[in-house]
């Protein structure tokens, strides 16, 4: 399906945020579903959103395409972050959002969306959130 904005700031946000699910899906071994990869990308973000001090989660946020700035942003209440939470609690609010089942569970999930994230951002983005992160959170990515 193509969408026709005849903006072309919207036209590339919508390509690079499909470029983006598509990623995710290969990751992934999905095949094409473009979906359960948006479900997963919006799951993983809230929770390292959420894990994140204010700062950090918002310059890393300045390295998502728009369209992905725009849900990573959705619900957020930069008053109650961070919240503290261990490997398994931050897993646990991975598999709130993120209903479908996924061979290598939300680990394997989190994993595919950071491989498919480095193909898009800045590479220090990611080793920047790293250091914001207790240890065995950072592991996963």
């Amino acid at each position: 399906m193509t969408t026709h904005t005849e903006v072309e700031v919207f036209e590339t946000t919508i390509q690079k945020t499909n470029s983006l699910l598509k990623d995710i899906d290969e990751e992934m071994g999905w095949g094409d579903r473009r979906k359960q990869a948006y479900a997963g990308l919006r799951a993983v973000l809230h929770a390292l959103r959420d894990r994140l001090p204010v700062t950090e989660a918002a310059n890393f946020a300045a390295q998502l395409p728009m369209l992905v700035r725009g849900f990573y942003f959705e619900g957020w209440k930069p008053e109650s972050v961070p919240k503290k939470m261990h490997r398994e609690e931050f897993l646990e609010a991975i598999s709130q959002q993120f209903t479908f089942a996924v061979k290598g569970g939300m680990e394997e999930l989190v994993r595919g969306v950071t491989r498919a994230l480095a193909k898009h951002i800045d590479p220090r983005a990611l080793d920047d959130i790293k250091e914001e992160l207790p240890k065995d959170i950072a592991a996963l990515f």
